[in-house]
């Protein structure tokens, strides 16, 4: 599958490894050394999926994603830093990064990587096209899931979500009152980073908490189950079950 990849690295000789490897594979690709420049080349050219330094001068890669997110740009976005710890990874997470891989790394791991996101991404743009309006709309009270279009909504209202929170509130909305356990939440988010824990599930559900429960300490939708994991219950029938 040919694509266009767009490389926002600000190290030369990093930036014409990754080059030649994706050329190698029949890719077109798009170099470009800091983040504003990336901004630009996304704005612009449309990639298929965009590989992006944390590290670069005139604006990082978090800021970078950041902002793509904010304009509700859904391209795949494969992030590469130095930075190891748990806490950097999630924050890349949480932003809206689709994978994280940290350096040093192997040429062909990012390869099988992007390969993933690739056909991850293509899966979901020919469901789109050839998916009925309202196929495989997910509703669990007043939550509504469109994977097709990417939507969610509680009550009416859109709840913007990133990649990551939404993969995971799909997966529980297609299953109501399913417990899913933390590894089978992290499978719908598969291609993350080795060095990332559990915890990455725990702070998507966390953030979606914030979105989707009135009171986010005191969840009656998105419901931890101890010990176990976490299901999506619809909470007019759980507040019936207790009077009844």
């Amino acid at each position: 599958m040919c694509a266009h990849v767009i490389i926002a690295e600000d190290d030369a000789k990093q930036a014409e490894l990754l080059r030649r490897y994706l050329e190698r594979e029949g890719h077109a690709v798009t170099v470009v050394g800091d983040g504003l420049a990336a901004l630009d080349a996304v704005r612009h050219r449309e990639p298929d999926l965009l590989v992006l330094d944390v590290m670069m001068p005139r604006a990082d890669g978090l800021d970078v994603v950041r902002v793509l997110r904010a304009e509700r740009r859904e391209l795949p976005v494969l992030m590469l830093t130095a930075r190891s710890t748990e806490d950097d990874l999630l924050l890349g997470l949480d932003l809206g990064a689709d994978d994280y891989v940290t350096k040093p790394y192997s040429p062909r791991e990012l390869m099988a990587r992007v390969r993933t996101l690739l056909r991850r991404s293509r899966r979901a743009s020919d469901a789109g096209e050839t998916a009925p309006a309202d196929a495989a709309v997910l509703t669990v009270g007043t939550l509504v899931v469109d994977p097709t279009r990417h939507l969610v909504s509680v009550g009416g209202e859109a709840v913007e979500c990133t990649p990551g929170e939404f993969r995971i509130l799909a997966a529980l909305a297609a299953e109501p009152e399913r417990v899913f356990t933390r590894q089978q939440l992290l499978a719908e988010l598969h291609g993350f980073d080795r060095y990332i824990s559990d915890r990455t599930v725990d702070v998507h559900v966390m953030n979606l908490r914030k979105k989707i429960e009135p009171a986010p300490r005191r969840p009656t939708r998105l419901l931890t189950v101890f010990g176990v994991g976490y299901k999506l219950t619809d909470p007019a029938k759980a507040t019936a079950r207790a009077s009844s």
